[in-house]
């Protein structure tokens, strides 16, 4: 059995053109023998945040939060696929993410970046490179960045076109990359606990 990879998707609009991005890298790693699941913000509908999960009494929480929290624990690493809004990350994947924290210490996240125009989400990429390190993630620095999303992947998350053909060859690197880390991170863990 591979790594166990979350890949996180906070798009609340009708017509999401990220999901093809997940799925896009879903596969990937699944091909990978990785054990990979999709999180995605609008299925799971957490409210906004009023209470972290750790603020809720020991096994108080919401069903929801329990669950994705044992998710994340479980995880040996992250991919946040975001999209730009203007210059900035989406509402709702923030929210998800800010629902928890210590959950998220000593693993390994990498960033997938879109967009409908030629900048492919890369200024929404930036700013999560800070956020996710605040939040105890080690941040890989290989990252995938897809636009125009349009061109470059189909509904079903296959790639098209030139930036299909770049986004194909671009993979295999940032899945390396993330692989490796997750692989450290894991084996450090086994070695010595975490110093809080």
């Amino acid at each position: 059995m591979g790594n166990r990879i979350l890949v996180l998707y906070g798009s609340y609009r009708s017509d999401r053109m990220g999901i093809r991005l997940a799925q896009f890298t879903i596969e990937g790693f699944a091909a990978r023998g990785d054990d990979v699941e999709l999180i995605d913000a609008k299925a799971i509908g957490l409210p906004m945040l009023d209470r972290m999960y750790k603020e809720h009494p020991r096994g108080g929480a919401p069903a929801a939060l329990e669950q994705l929290a044992e998710k994340i624990r479980t995880a040996d690493g992250f991919v946040f696929v975001t999209g730009e809004y203007n210059w900035g990350i989406q509402p709702g994947l923030k929210n998800l993410t800010d629902h928890f924290l210590e959950e998220w210490f000593w693993r390994p996240a990498a960033i997938a970046s879109y967009s409908a125009g030629r900048f492919a989400g890369a200024r929404a990429a930036l700013a999560w490179h800070g956020t996710l390190s605040e939040m105890g993630m080690v941040v890989i620095s290989s990252s995938i960045a897809v636009g125009p999303i349009a061109q470059t992947l189909t509904e079903d998350g296959k790639p098209t076109g030139e930036g299909g053909k770049a986004l194909s060859h671009a993979f295999p690197r940032f899945a390396d990359d993330l692989a490796w880390w997750m692989e450290a991170a894991r084996a450090q863990r086994e070695r010595k606990k975490p110093p809080y």
